[in-house]
């Protein structure tokens, strides 16, 4: 029964027609009535954006800024805009490698875009995972702990030595979408607010 619903759901995904999930047309996303449906859909989406504000505190460092992230299958694109002392910065990876522009468009391999982040600017953010934990659901390629809320869904997410606490949805695509959340591990906290989400 979940099975055929999770395949229901995919192929609705697939398929849905025009929508407008914030002020950029979009698709609409199918039900998600459960957790396990919501989880299939959501993990294997696979073209989607979203726009809000991210502010990270490391040890004595830490920034404020606008955090634009596209999802494109694995290949991925985020700008990070508005860091005193940094400018506007690019990460784009494909599952395989990471690369770094920074605000003078020197460009940098990361071998561990984590670690080579907070080397470089004192802060981090989790690079790897971020696309999952942002769309409520764990990443797929490591175990997780879930605690959900009063509507069943992801209130957090412990994870590659991350917790992830989300605080607020809100509708997007005509359905509930994380809108708040907060990432920590040891002294990093990572905060978000998702202005808007477009999925495709």
């Amino acid at each position: 029964m979940i099975g055929r619903a999770v395949r229901a759901a995919g192929l609705a995904f697939m398929a849905a027609g025009l929508a407008a999930c914030s002020t950029t047309a979009g698709v609409a996303l199918p039900d998600l009535d459960d957790w396990e449906t919501r989880r299939a859909v959501l993990t294997t989406a696979e073209e989607w954006e979203f726009s809000g504000r991210i502010g990270v505190r490391a040890g004595d460092e830490g920034m404020n800024g606008k955090l634009w992230w596209r999802q494109d299958g694995t290949v991925y694109r985020a700008r990070i805009s508005g860091p005193i002392g940094v400018g506007t910065m690019f990460i784009n990876g494909d599952g395989r490698e990471v690369s770094l522009t920074d605000g003078d468009g020197g460009v940098t391999e990361l071998d561990d875009a984590e670690r080579d982040l907070r080397e470089r600017y004192g802060w981090t953010i989790p690079v790897t995972s971020l696309p999952f934990w942002t769309l409520g659901v764990p990443d797929p390629a490591d175990d997780a702990a879930v605690e959900f809320n009063d509507d069943g869904l992801a209130a957090s997410i412990a994870q590659r030595e991350w917790r992830v606490t989300i605080s607020e949805y809100a509708d997007s695509g005509g359905q509930a979408m994380p809108r708040r959340l907060m990432a920590e591990s040891g002294d990093i906290r990572v905060r978000l607010l998702i202005d808007s989400w477009t999925f495709r």
